[in-house]
């Protein structure tokens, strides 16, 4: 029977936590460059938690929030998904525009930039993860979808479905000045992925 996160020990979940770290600091050097702006982050809060329970960590299931979904193919499969709510997608957009004010629409220009941004990161944790555990991995073309998080959420649980009832999510807060920019990632490898990720790691 395939491994799942139900199935990881405590050496298994530190290894995971510090990809989640070193994944986060890339993310965070991609997107100063990006911007020409210094970009610090805080520690990154990796978690391993019900999947039931994420809507309530981003604020409730009708909160509004933009997704960004990518699929993964290579040595492993599986998808990224990237979750922001509205207010840091709009300060995200801002840093990337040279733009000010906070209405929470997004015009075509912006939502495009936020498909930009959230391709970048998510590279980023993937080279990251690339890097660390010789695996060759490729992304694809970003798909972006902007509702309550409940519904958003519905696409990865059908995905995690495969895995078990719990997910691994990295929290990242990023911030420029006094703009602070909440990202969420999470890494869904496939049911047979997880293991060779694992393997690929020296965990198992």
């Amino acid at each position: 029977m395939p491994l799942s996160i139900d199935d990881l020990n405590s050496m298994q979940i530190d290894v995971l936590r510090e990809i989640g770290n070193i994944g986060a600091g890339n993310a965070a050097t991609a997107l100063s460059k990006m911007i020409a702006k210094k970009i610090d982050m805080d520690v990154p809060k990796v978690n391993i938690l019900e999947f039931k329970n994420v809507p309530d960590l981003l604020g409730g299931p009708e909160i509004v929030v933009a997704g960004i979904l990518f699929k993964v193919t290579g040595d492993i499969n599986g998808s990224i998904m990237f979750l922001l709510d509205i207010k840091s997608a709009k300060l995200l957009t801002n840093l990337l525009m040279d733009k000010s004010g906070l209405e929470e629409l997004l015009d075509d220009m912006e939502v495009s930039a936020l498909q930009e941004v959230g391709n970048i990161l998510a590279g980023s944790y993937l080279s990251s993860l690339s890097a660390l555990t010789g695996l060759t991995l490729n992304i694809s073309v970003p798909s972006l979808a902007i509702d309550m998080a409940g519904a958003i959420l519905s696409v990865p649980v059908i995905l995690f479905g495969q895995v078990g009832d719990k997910v691994m999510l990295i929290e990242t807060d990023f911030f420029e000045g006094s703009n602070r920019v909440k990202g969420n990632f999470f890494l869904v490898p496939d049911e047979d992925s997880f293991e060779i990720l694992l393997k690929s790691l020296g965990v198992i």
